[in-house]
């Protein structure tokens, strides 16, 4: 697929038409301080791996409404004191797998902690361990729309609410310095990303890849690839309540997040992107509110952007940070 969508110096321009709820603030408030009012329970057991450059924790905490949510734990061996801090949370589909898919960030000298996504873990990489107790209303197969008939109900409500929790869990860590965290993530771990970026004010770096979860208007009206294209397809079926299904989503998009950004972001786009097209990642980049910001954009690449490429960016970015 050759370039889809708006012209690169248009992209740098361009502004999402998503409407920010009057009560977006009040309602991220409510939410988190209910789930603050269970016990954060962070449980670490020590887990025997084959490793010898790392040592790895199995990570047990209470996410949204108090329900356990998995993670692993991964320092460099031997540490002994206080350590820069980066959380990674997973692309739509995948768990937090197996440890040994996760090397990368503690071989730096950091620690690393990546979350499960609850419900999720099934469709690539070594699995997830995080079942989603919530039901709801009829939905298309998939996450998109599970409980999209109401904000209150909607499945990225819940894992929003665990991915500040994680961040709350992992700082908990006498190995880890709470004061040096940053988060990062590809695909729909970028949009949870940007989501933590708006909603924990005290984080000193951001690093969406890719970023899923940004400027639903558009992307659902742009692209007819999965999982955007799960909204398309229950509306196909649920004639008429296309307003209602924005107005959820409008609590959740990316873009109202990035208007609360308070760390320096690093974000990356492909410009063949068609699962998370570039306007609607370069919607969240432009309302990022940090002044520090950049952007790498791959002119060529489809979903899988800059693979280890934007890995090598990331890394040089973020020695001025952490």
């Amino acid at each position: 697929m050759a370039v889809f969508d708006l012209p690169l110096d248009e992209l740098r321009e361009y502004r999402s038409a998503s409407t920010e709820p009057e009560d977006f603030d009040a309602f991220w408030a409510k939410t988190l301080q209910e789930a603050r009012e269970h016990e954060l329970d962070a449980r670490f057991v020590p887990v025997d791996t084959p490793l010898t450059t790392v040592e790895v924790y199995d990570v047990t905490f209470a996410g949204f409404g108090g329900h356990p949510v998995k993670g692993w734990l991964t320092l460099p061996a031997g540490a002994d004191g206080p350590l820069p801090l980066l959380v990674e949370f997973v692309g739509y589909g995948g768990g937090r797998g197996l440890p040994h898919e996760h090397l990368l960030w503690a071989s730096t000298g950091r620690a690393h902690f990546v979350m499960d996504t609850r419900g999720q873990g099934s469709t690539w990489g070594g699995g997830g361990d995080t079942p989603d107790p919530v039901g709801g209303a009829p939905a298309y197969p998939g996450f998109m729309t599970r409980g999209i008939d109401a904000p209150e109900n909607y499945y990225y409500r819940r894992v929003f609410t665990d991915a500040v929790r994680a961040v709350e869990a992992a700082r908990s860590h006498p190995l880890t310095d709470a004061s040096r965290t940053a988060v990062l993530g590809r695909s729909q771990g970028g949009g949870i990303s940007l989501a933590v970026g708006g909603l924990v004010p005290d984080l000193v770096a951001v690093a969406p890849d890719v970023p899923f979860l940004c400027d639903f208007p558009r992307a659902t009206t742009l692209t007819d690839r999965h999982p955007y294209r799960e909204i398309g397809l229950y509306l196909k079926t649920h004639r008429g309540h296309t307003q209602d299904a924005l107005r959820t989503l409008s609590y959740f998009d990316g873009v109202h997040f990035a208007a609360r950004g308070r760390a320096p972001a690093l974000f990356s786009t492909a410009l063949e992107d068609e699962t998370c097209p570039p306007s609607t990642v370069f919607a969240a980049f432009n309302a990022w509110a940090h002044d520090d910001k950049t952007i790498e954009v791959y002119e060529f690449n489809d979903h899988e952007g800059g693979g280890p490429y934007q890995e090598d960016v990331q890394m040089r970015w973020l020695r001025s940070y952490l």
